[in-house]
């Protein structure tokens, strides 16, 4: 799909799987600075970090709203992060609005940001979806599989990959899964409602390369939700 314009989920598990995955993030570099006359926002996810802070936090009966927080803060922090690792071409400015993010995309290749608000029931991805909504731009989300299975391939083996679902389809999937801060599916229900009611062209993808050729028009590995 022809754009000038790109919104990226970045799931906190391809920054800092165990470690910062500094491998992985020079390549993701080197493909946003590939294309110079394209822009990108990049939504960073607060992946096992995040998680460990809510975890802690469920465990002293802390509520929804206080195990969100944490994992909001997780998120912006990679979000600044990020911005220093690409260093002139990025935000120094971490934004908390999606109008500061179209202000900063005026100045800026890339955009970095968190969670812009606390929200119910919502994750990154849902910031990323309606930024994309916002932005009026395709959205990307790379998470740690190569897209949407009918189960989690990762305990489940008999998983199977879906590579192209309706909006409407993707949305009742979604929908089946229970919210909880952290929660560990492709996309939050929030972000597959707003997927669905702005008609917004979707790509969940696992790798880098899979990303260079969505942009390029080319065949890709991964699930395309649209239609």
């Amino acid at each position: 799909m022809e754009s000038n314009l790109w919104v990226i989920s970045l799931g906190g598990s391809r920054i800092i799987p165990k470690d910062v995955d500094e491998k992985f993030l020079i390549r993701f570099k080197e493909l946003v600075n590939s294309y110079p006359t394209k822009k990108f926002v990049v939504v960073t996810g607060g992946g096992s970090t995040a998680r460990k802070y809510i975890s802690a936090l469920r465990k002293l009966k802390k509520g929804i709203k206080d195990q969100s927080m944490a994992g909001i803060a997780v998120t912006r922090l990679h979000a600044r992060f990020l911005s220093r690792f690409f260093g002139k071409r990025a935000n120094e400015e971490i934004p908390f609005s999606m109008k500061k993010v179209k202000n900063l995309l005026n100045k800026n290749q890339v955009v970095f940001c968190g969670a812009l608000r606390y929200r119910k029931k919502n994750t990154s991805d849902g910031t990323a979806a309606k930024l994309a909504a916002y932005l009026k731009c395709p959205f990307i989300n790379l998470t740690n599989i190569k897209g949407l299975y009918t189960e989690n391939p990762k305990i489940n083996k008999k998983a199977k990959f879906i590579p192209k679902i309706t909006w409407k389809n993707f949305s009742k999937l979604a929908s089946k899964i229970k919210y909880e801060a952290g929660q560990h599916f492709v996309l939050d229900q929030l972000a597959a409602k707003t997927i669905q009611d702005e008609k917004i062209t979707t790509y969940i993808v696992g790798s880098l390369d899979d990303i260079n050729n969505i942009i390029r028009s080319r065949k890709f590995k991964g699930t395309l939700v649209k239609g």
